[in-house]
This record gives C-alpha cells, sequence and structure tokens, in this order.
C-alpha cells in the first residue's frame, strides 16, 4: 500500500509522471492516526495550463479512434481495479478514514460504472431528420465536446472522480481532473495511474493537484475546457456555475443534500430503523444524499426512537481497519470540530440530545437530537457528518411540508406498506432522486442522478451523460439545387 502514496504523489501531466513546481505542499494525511502518508508539490497556473493544452492536442485523434477500440481501455481499466481491489481498498482506508464496508461499497460502484463506460463508447448515434425543404437531407452528429474538467470532493473520491472522467473519455473527449486537497491519491493520481495502466494515450487524461490558494479560478476560467463537472459544496457550485456561465461553458453539477428519510403511520418499523441508520450514518454521515432528518409519524414515534436510539448506540466507533468498525473518522479536525460545533447549537437552542457523541481528534461519535425548534436553520442546511435529527409529525401533508422546507433537493425516502401510498408521497417531494422503503442512499450507473435546487444542476449516468459530455452538430446535404429569393 506504501508504494501508491510513494509513487503516486506527482501531477501527471502529459503523459507523464513529474513534480509540482508550486512553492509549498499539500500534506496527505490519514484521518484516523494522523499519519503522514505523501507530500505533494502542488501545480501552478501554468500546470493547469500544460494539462489543458496537453487534453486538448491528444482529444482530436482519440475521438477520431475506433470506440471499438475506446471500449477496450475501459474493459481493462475494470480488470486493473478487479485485480487490485484489497489493495485499492486498503488505500481507501488510509487516506479517508473508509472502513472497509466502505471501501468495498465505493469499488463495487466503481465497477459498474466503469461497465457502463464499456457500453457507452458505443453509444453515440446520429439521425437524418426530414426537412420541409426537397432535397435537403439533415444530418444531426453527436460529437464529443472536446476536454472536460473534473473537480472531485473527498467522501467517496475514485467513484466521484470515475464517475465523470470514464463516460467523458468513453465519448471521445480529453480530461483534466482536479481532486480534492484531502484525497489527491484515491481521487486524483490513481485514477491515471489505472488509465495509464490500461493503455490511454499519453495526454488524454491529466491530473493536476493543487489548491486555490495557488490557482484561483484558473482551473474553471481556462479557455479550453467547454465542460466543467464540479461534485462538492453548493457554495462553491455557485461560484463554479458563474464563472462557467460568463463563458458560456456547461457546467455539471452535483452539490450538497439535506435529505429526509420518513416513516409513515403503516411502515416496518424494524425495517426503517435499519434503513435510516444506515442512510444517515454510512460513512461518517459524509455523503450528499445521507438522511440528515428522519421524520416520523407521531403514532409510531416512540417505538421508532426507542429502536433506533439502541440501534445507533451499538454502532462500533474507532480504527477503521477493524471490520468491526462501523464509524471511523471524519476527515479532518475542521469537520470535526464543525460537527461538535453543530450539535452544541443545537442543544443551546433547545434540542434534547437522545444520543451525545463524544468528539476525539477525528473521531466524532453518533448523536441523535430530537425537540429542535422547527425554525431551527440546522434543519435546512446539509450537515456532513454523524448527526441525525428526529422529527415528528402528524399525517402526510405535514411531512411533505417539512421535507420540501429545505434549500436542497437531493434524495429522500419513504416508508409505508402502501406501495402507491409511497410513490404519491415522492411525487409531492421536490428532489432529483427518491425511494420507496429503501435507504436514501443510491447511485446506479444508468438511472439519472441529480438533484433540485441548491442540490445541483444537470444529470449524470446512463443516457444522461451524452447530455453531459457530448454536442449535437447538424449538417444538411441539398441533392439538387436550392432556389435563393435574390
Amino acid at each position: 500500500m506504501s508504494s501508491y502514496f510513494t509513487d503516486l504523489a506527482q501531477q501527471y501531466i502529459d503523459g507523464e509522471w513529474r513534480p509540482g513546481t508550486g512553492s509549498w505542499d499539500i500534506i496527505d494525511f490519514n484521518p484516523y492516526d494522523g499519519e503522514k502518508l505523501a507530500s505533494i508539490t502542488i501545480a501552478t497556473v501554468d500546470e493547469v495550463d500544460e494539462a489543458y493544452q496537453a487534453a486538448a492536442r491528444a482529444q482530436k485523434a482519440w475521438a477520431a479512434t475506433n470506440p471499438y477500440a475506446r471500449r477496450a481501455v475501459f474493459e481493462k481499466a475494470l480488470r486493473i481495479i478487479e485485480d487490485r481491489e484489497q489493495e485499492i481498498s486498503e488505500v481507501i482506508v488510509a487516506e479517508l478514514g473508509g472502513t472497509f464496508l466502505k471501501a468495498g461499497f465505493e469499488l463495487h460502484l466503481v465497477k459498474e460504472f466503469l461497465r457502463e463506460a464499456i457500453h457507452l463508447a458505443l453509444r453515440p448515434q446520429g439521425r437524418i431528420i426530414p426537412s420541409p425543404v426537397d432535397g435537403k437531407e439533415n444530418r444531426v452528429y453527436t460529437v464529443p465536446v472536446g476536454v472536460v474538467g473534473v473537480i472531485s470532493p473527498f467522501n467517496f473520491p475514485l467513484l466521484l472522480s470515475l464517475k465523470s472522467v470514464a463516460p467523458a473519455l468513453a465519448l471521445g473527449n480529453g480530461v483534466v481532473l482536479k481532486p480534492h486537497q484531502n484525497t489527491p491519491i484515491v481521487g486524483g493520481s490513481l485514477v491515471a495511474k489505472i488509465f495509464e495502466d490500461a493503455g490511454l494515450p499519453g495526454g488524454l487524461l491529466n491530473v493536476v493537484i493543487t489548491d486555490i490558494a495557488e490557482i484561483g479560478d484558473a482551473f474553471i476560467e481556462h479557455p479550453i475546457p467547454k465542460v466543467i463537472s464540479f461534485t462538492g459544496s453548493d457554495k462553491v457550485g455557485r461560484h463554479v456555475a458563474t464563472v462557467c456561465a460568463s463563458q458560456f461553458k456547461r457546467a455539471v453539477l452535483e452539490l450538497g443534500g439535506n435529505s429526509a428519510i420518513v416513516v409513515l403511520d403503516d411502515a416496518d418499523i424494524d425495517y426503517a430503523v435499519d434503513a435510516a441508520v444506515f442512510s444517515r450514518y454510512v460513512h461518517q454521515g459524509q455523503v450528499c444524499m445521507a438522511a440528515n432528518r428522519v421524520l416520523v409519524d407521531r403514532s409510531i414515534a416512540d417505538e421508532f426512537t426507542e429502536k433506533f436510539v439502541t440501534k445507533v448506540k451499538s454502532l462500533k466507533v474507532g480504527d477503521p481497519r477493524d471490520p468491526q468498525t462501523v464509524i471511523g473518522p471524519v476527515i479532518n479536525s475542521q469537520q470535526a470540530d464543525a460537527l461538535s460545533g453543530v450539535v452544541e447549537q443545537a442543544i443551546a437552542e433547545g434540542a434534547t440530545a437522545l444520543v451525545h457523541g463524544t468528539t476525539t481528534d477525528n473521531l466524532v461519535a453518533p448523536s441523535v437530537l430530537t425537540d429542535l425548534p422547527a425554525d431551527s436553520d440546522l434543519l435546512r442546511q446539509e450537515v456532513f457528518g454523524p448527526v441525525a435529527f428526529l422529527i415528528t409529525f402528524d399525517g402526510e401533508e405535514e411531512a411533505v411540508s417539512i421535507v420540501n422546507d429545505t434549500p436542497y433537493g437531493l434524495s429522500g425516502a419513504v416508508h409505508t406498506a402502501d406501495i402507491e401510498r409511497g410513490v404519491n408521497f415522492a411525487k409531492q417531494i421536490d428532489t432529483g432522486m427518491f425511494h420507496v422503503n429503501d435507504g436514501t442512499v443510491h447511485d446506479e450507473p444508468i438511472v439519472p442522478f441529480g438533484g433540485e435546487k441548491a442540490s445541483g444542476l444537470g444529470r449524470l449516468n446512463g443516457e444522461s451523460m451524452l447530455d453531459a459530455f457530448t454536442s449535437l452538430k447538424w449538417i444538411s446535404v441539398q441533392h439538387g439545387r436550392s432556389g435563393f429569393p435574390f
């Protein structure tokens, strides 16, 4: 495992591994024990430019490559991940503080999305559209946008980098990837190494490990990329969207959430408890789709609450390398401090702590809070950690109102014995995704993934990848002579 953190602690530009030329280093720490994993000299504005120039040079030949030949790269990348799965799991555990359960969950999805990228290479199709003009043939071609800039987050860095990188490449584009500073290996250089070993031509995929303190807006302002795919907070996403709009770039934004899991009066309570605990506490709650809010009909609230609290108290907190651990560390000390602040603020506002988790270094034990005033801002924001807000309601109408009372609209779930009752409930929620009798955390390769309101712009996965990373070009052919009025 250590070789990943030594060999891959570099920039990957134009098919070459090289150090950055910035004046300072990003230090990659293990969030559980503080071990220094890697030191990476950051990329400068000049290196961002070199990366984009390399991608643009390589892209034309790649777009002209037979899509069956492009497909072979993704088939090999999938085999590489399968062969190295144990090593990659260990790297995920070390760099993210994720448990082995979480690493397995992420790698399962990574493989599924690579399988979809294999098919995606053959997906673009042309069309011939009828014309009102005699003798005219209208051809519509699906073409790559050119170069895509990808900015990935720290929570599922391998998945959320590959989720944009692989489809963009499969569809004939070049890519420059900027991983999060806390996960530069898993989210960045590991992706480059996988594709390098899979035979991707040099220059097509570039990875720049850097920080906005060094490069400012250079990554998103650069004139070469036509699409910026960003996954992260809505605050940064607003800025990315603003810069892209000013330059007529396409922005694909997968942003934060404040999802709710709703337990109606006819739900299977034990099953709903299991779904709610997973939906809130998977990967320490550091998931955009996580259920910040757990809504329970008042008629069953006592039984649900007792069982929910009991299960939360049973979750083992500690070393993510321990197979029994469910809750590992959050990504850094700033996150840990912020989460402690959320709990203290909630209690100061009148909430009752049914479970009051302690914080030790980056280990934040689960908290369960109830009776938070309905007008509290905490109920409307994203809480990126193991803190659950339990809310009771009287009837579906009130539940719908509470769920929608947030600036976000990413995911959610409802539990009920009546499937169609659940579907009708889901239709009333302003989200991009909603699940009946399941958890809130789901992603599948061919269903449209994305949010409403402050949770993002656009969709990824399946056919939506064509919308994200290709463009349409109309070429008309006039058979015979056209008539002109002068």
